[in-house]
This record gives C-alpha cells, structure tokens and sequence, in this order.
C-alpha cells in the first residue's frame, strides 16, 4: 500500500484562494456586463449633462426665437457649477448664449459639427482653453446644437482634473445589428488582457499573505505538536493545551488527550497487576527454598535450589523494574569506588561459586556521583550477574571504576556480536535460547542509567569477552584520572 504524504495546509489555501479570487472577479465582470448590456446606461459627465439640461430648458417665442426657461434642474446645476456656459444654435443659426464663454468656442460651430451627433472638444495640455461638450439633441424648441462647459479656463478648477473617456465602437452587420461572430472574440481577448494583470496582483498578494496568515494562525497548533512531542512513558500525566489552537483543531487535541489519559489508565493497571504479582511470587518461591533445602543433599536437590534461586532472581527483577516508574525519591552523593567495592565483595562468593577469578580496579581518589544507592546497586548487582551467566564458567570477572563517573565490568567469555548489542538491553530477549538468565538484567540497568541522566553501552576492542560500561554524570567537577596499575585478585 503506498504511504500517502501530507500535504500542506497553507499552500492548499494559497491556490485556492488566487482560485477563488480569480473566478469571482470573473463573476462580477460578467454580471456588470449583463447588466450594461440589458440596461444600456450611458456614463454622462458634467459637461455632457449640462448640455442636456439646456436643451431640456429650450423653448420659443411668438416670434420664433430662442429662449431659456430657467428650471428647477438647470438653476440646481449653475449653483455647483457657478462658471456654467454654452451656446445653442439652431438649424437656422440663431444663437442663444450664457455665461463667460471663451474666445475660442464664440464663433460656435461649423458645417461639419452640426452633423455629429455629441463631442468632446479638448485643446493641448499648454492651453488655458478648458474641455467642452457639443451635442445635437431634440429640444422642445426643435433641434438645436449645445456646445457647453462647466468652467471658463482650467484656471478655474480645483487643480486637478480627471477626464476618462471610454469609446468602444463595435462592428456592425448592414441592418445595423452588431456582428457578434467578429467581436465576440475579440471581447473576450481583450478582457482576458485587461484581467491577467489584477489577477496577477491578487495572486502575488496572496502567495505573500497567505504563508504569514496562515503560520500564525497555526501557531499555538505548532507549540501544541511540539508539546506532544515531549510527551514520553516518564510524563504520562502531560496534556495538551487547547487554549492556543484554532477551533477547528480543538476537538482533536481534547480526543488526544482523552486518549492519553485511557493509555495511562491501562498502563498504570498493568504496572499495579506486575507489582502485586511480584510482590505475591515472592512468598511462595522463599517457601519453596526453605522446603527445597530440607531435602536429601544430592544433584537433583542442587539443580532444584539453582533453579529457584533463578526465579526468585526473576521475581526481583520484575519488582524491581515496576518500581523504576515511581522512583521519586532524593538523590544522595555516592563514592561510587565504595559503592563498587562494596558489590563487588558481596558478589565474591558466587564468582568464585562460578568458577570465575574477581578483579577488582578502583580509580584514584574518589568518584562522587549523585544517585539513588539502591538503585545503582540493582544495576550493577544485574550487570554482575550478567557477567556470571555469560562468562564461559572460566577467567576474570573485573569491576573497573574511573574517575569520570565510569563503571565497567568486563568478562572473558564469548562475547556479544554486533548486530545484538542494540537487542540484548531489549526487554526478555536472551543471546542464548537456552540461557537460565531472563533477559531483564541489561534492560533493568540501562532504564536505571537513563533514569539518574547516565547511559550504558558495550565497548568495543580487541581484547576477549564483553565489556559493559555504565556512565553516570559526576556530583561535581572532578579532574578525570583512570589509574588501574593496582589490581587486587580474590582467590
């Protein structure tokens, strides 16, 4: 089955956002054309509405001239536009005018003018001439041409004036009905063209925005995982914080710790259940010994008393290995070299029991480490043992204690090959299938260096056998000197 990948939130988002920006914009470019094409509106600016307006207020006399009505609207648009003017001609070219109308626009407009429809006047950007519009419109006095202006000069406004014209003039068949086949394509170039820039800006936005937004937003999330991350057999009692994770997620952290809390439940029932069957094999198992030695002394009895020796030993390790997730007790500073010696004196009896020689090298001077006693000298008396049971049945067994907070004991036997000197610290695994050890010992010293900040590991040389150093950090800065000249032998 393959093995799917994650994928990364703030990039899904970045896509379909600049997606989703890019279809809506196209949205609203097609309803706003929708809506101009059934509305028809047309964008008037001011002097194209004055012109209108004027000729809305056209009539005439008795005579026939032109007059000038002066309505509502046209007397509302000269109060925003004080400097209004115009002129109107009509067919017959009477003239009719008002305001301060520029020198430039008094001879009104010729031949050619009076066929357009509407213009815009404008001169080059150096002239004080100001832009007008010019328009032949149906007026209730007939039809008349406007030519009109909100301003006299472009001294007049405000400073700043903005025209924006937009003219498009769309190809038509012979009855007049636009040709669609011709300009439908066109139309939709020319709005791809007009979108690829903001599109463009929109997407860069959000490929910027985006990544920053959405990090921070998930900012506690990641605080939470690293938490979560820290979470280990030694701090089953850690939960994850909600406070800081978004909305979303937080039901998932609440689901997390719910089942972290199930998980140390069971752990902690499974722990009491190992203790209590420990605590309760003991009685049983001395019960047996005594028994065991009343017997008949001969081979069998001595097999049979080996052989509960061997799980008492077991019951112990399994006692002593419950009683390691607990262990909450002070630390005392410890000469570790006492500590070894002591061991390795009480140990005599069954090395010398084994067949073995013992060796003892104690490093020069002191080495004080800061530990609980007990349970280093679990450790050790397990690495003692170890030793015992594997060393060939011949040879020296050393205790090696150095000035940096070291502790070797070495053997003379097979050895461990390297492929299995990860899996022997493993909980129950044996090197030998056949071995009367249990497979705890290693385990039980490597969880007990681990627990003082120590470390355990094999070494590697030429010599023979298995050399086992346990490492514990030194109670105080102390000048490392390993001296092993010395070597004392029990026989």
């Amino acid at each position: 089955m393959k093995k799917s990948n994650p994928y990364s939130l703030q990039w899904v988002l970045v896509r379909r956002l600049i997606l989703l920006q890019a279809a809506t914009l196209l949205v609203f470019l097609g309803l706003l054309t929708l809506v101009f094409f059934i509305a028809q509106p047309r964008l008037a600016v001011d002097n194209e509405v004055a012109t209108q307006l004027v000729a809305g207020a056209l009539s005439r006399d008795g005579d026939g001239r032109l007059i000038l009505h002066d309505t509502f609207e046209l007397e509302s648009f000269r109060k925003s536009f004080p400097g209004l003017w115009f002129v109107v001609r009509d067919e017959k070219s009477q003239e009719l005018r008002r305001g301060n109308v520029p020198a430039a626009y008094v001879s009104g407009g010729d031949d050619l003018l009076r066929q357009v429809d509407r213009a815009t006047l404008t001169f080059e950007p150096e002239s004080p001439r100001p832009a007008a519009s010019y328009a032949n419109l149906d007026s209730p006095a007939g039809r008349v041409g406007v030519l009109a202006s909100t301003i006299a000069s472009r001294d007049e406004n405000t400073g700043v004036e903005i025209n924006v014209d937009l003219h498009i003039d769309l190809a038509r068949n012979s009855d007049g009905s636009t040709n669609w086949l011709r300009v439908g394509p066109i139309l939709v170039i020319v709005t791809l063209v007009a979108l690829l820039p903001i599109v463009t800006v929109m997407g860069f936005t959000t490929l910027v925005t985006t990544p920053a937004v959405v990090r921070r937003s998930l900012a506690g999330l990641v605080a939470t995982a690293e938490e979560a991350g820290a979470i280990d057999i030694d701090n089953r009692a850690v939960r994850l914080r909600t406070e800081d994770v978004p909305q979303e997620i937080a039901s998932l952290v609440q689901a997390f710790n719910r089942a972290l809390a199930r998980l140390g439940e069971g752990y902690e029932k499974r722990n009491r259940f190992l203790t209590d069957a420990a605590h309760e094999l003991r009685t049983p198992i001395a019960i047996l010994r005594t028994r065991a030695e009343l017997l008949r002394e001969d081979p069998e009895s001595r097999r049979l008393l080996k052989d509960i020796e061997r799980l008492s030993h077991l019951a112990q390790q399994l006692l002593d290995r419950q009683v390691l997730d607990h262990s909450t007790g002070p630390r005392e500073v410890v000469d570790l070299v006492d500590l070894a010696r002591m061991l390795a004196a009480d140990f005599a009896p069954l090395v010398l029991e084994a067949g073995y020689e013992l060796s003892f090298e104690p490093a020069d001077g002191k080495a004080l480490v800061s530990v609980r006693q007990q349970q280093i000298e679990r450790a050790v008396a397990n690495l003692l043992r170890n030793a015992i049971e594997h060393g060939g049945g011949s040879g020296c067994i050393t205790v090696l204690v150095d000035n940096t907070g070291g502790l070797e004991v070495h053997d003379e036997g097979s050895g461990i090959p390297l492929e299995e000197r990860e899996r022997v610290f493993d909980p129950f695994y044996r090197l030998r299938p056949r071995s009367t050890g249990a497979g705890l010992g290693l385990n039980l010293a490597l969880e007990i260096a681990r627990l003082h900040g120590g470390a355990i590991e094999i070494l590697d040389g030429a010599w023979i056998g298995t050399h086992i150093r346990l490492q514990l950090p030194l109670a105080e800065a102390m000048k490392p000197a390993i001296k092993s000249s010395c070597v004392a032998r029990t026989s």
